[in-house]
């Protein structure tokens, strides 16, 4: 392969009709213009100009060599201007991959906003419960609900929210079995549960002071809405987050239970590949969603965790 550099500078040689000019345009030594002529000479094995002290004549196969050199100057340009280009307007697509709940009820809403206010963004949305791999997959952002803190791994992870859970039932259950003062005196009450093995509600009264309470099984399900529902028809007792629980509180559906303690909440993460070589698409993208997730929807639905 040519070195671009030295067409470039043949080029410029050719168009200032001799050394001396082109180095003064250039801003390089005049010999060096020479050399860096000669090494591309050498290299390609014809004389491109023919030079003395007192003449600079550009040969036969000098002049058709310098037509196809501008033009593959012109084309590196303009190669470069679409880099420039794509690097100042956010534009090309932007792989994003959520669970069911977060994009039914999140991201839904959010991205056509977003597609519309970037129309040179590719938007391309994946909506999958099971685990995925982001790298090996070739996502570029990935959003994702969770209990537990997320593995330390190369992906860079931008913390959303974070929403504490909250114990409710409904208006009807508490007049039945009455309404708790202390976290002990929930112990007997019937628990709507997400997971056989979901054993202890361990609460949180924000100045320290843990507790556990163990309700007895009433009614299992691994799904948010199922559970809200169980707690809504008088099942029992359900553990589930805050910012769902709010809009149906206000409406008399479900009552707070022990409202000074929480219980281990979801948060929402937002993850990307890496931090280097990344398009504005991506960013603009990433940024817009965070800017949207951590404002907690009025009477949405719930994300599950991952």
């Amino acid at each position: 392969m040519l070195n671009l550099n030295d067409l470039l500078v043949f080029v410029q040689v050719v168009d200032h009709g001799g050394f001396a000019a082109a180095g003064r345009a250039l801003g390089i030594p005049k010999s060096t213009l020479s050399k860096r002529l000669s090494e591309l000479e050498k290299a390609i094995g014809v004389r491109l100009v023919q030079r003395t002290s007192r003449s600079f004549t550009v040969t036969e196969i000098g002049r058709d060599f310098h037509r196809h050199a501008a033009a593959m100057l012109i084309e590196a340009e303009a190669a470069e201007h679409v880099i420039k280009g794509r690097l100042a307007e956010p534009s090309g697509t932007v792989r994003i991959t959520a669970s069911l709940p977060i994009a039914q009820f999140r991201l839904a809403p959010i991205l056509p906003r977003l597609a519309a206010s970037y129309p040179k963004v590719r938007i391309m949305l994946d909506v999958s419960d099971r685990f995925v791999d982001i790298v090996q997959e070739g996502f570029d952002i990935a959003i994702r609900n969770h209990f537990a803190p997320l593995p330390d791994t190369e992906l860079v992870q931008r913390r959303i929210d974070y929403d504490p859970a909250w114990l409710v039932a409904s208006l009807d259950y508490i007049r039945k079995n009455g309404m708790p003062s202390r976290p002990e005196e929930a112990n007997g009450l019937d628990r709507i549960m997400a997971s056989s093995s979901e054993r202890v509600w361990t609460l949180h009264d924000g100045q320290g002071v843990v507790a556990e309470v163990t309700p007895s099984p009433r009614y299992i399900a691994n799904e948010t809405v199922s559970l809200r529902e169980a707690a809504r028809a008088g099942l029992g007792v359900a553990c589930l987050a805050g910012s769902f629980c709010a809009p149906l509180i206000e409406s008399g559906a479900l009552v707070r239970i022990l409202p000074d303690w929480t219980a281990r909440g979801v948060a929402t993460t937002l993850l990307m590949p890496h931090r280097r070589g990344q398009l504005p698409s991506v960013r603009v993208v990433a940024d817009h969603l965070i800017a949207e997730l951590s404002q907690r929807p009025q009477g949405a639905d719930p994300i599950n965790a991952d």
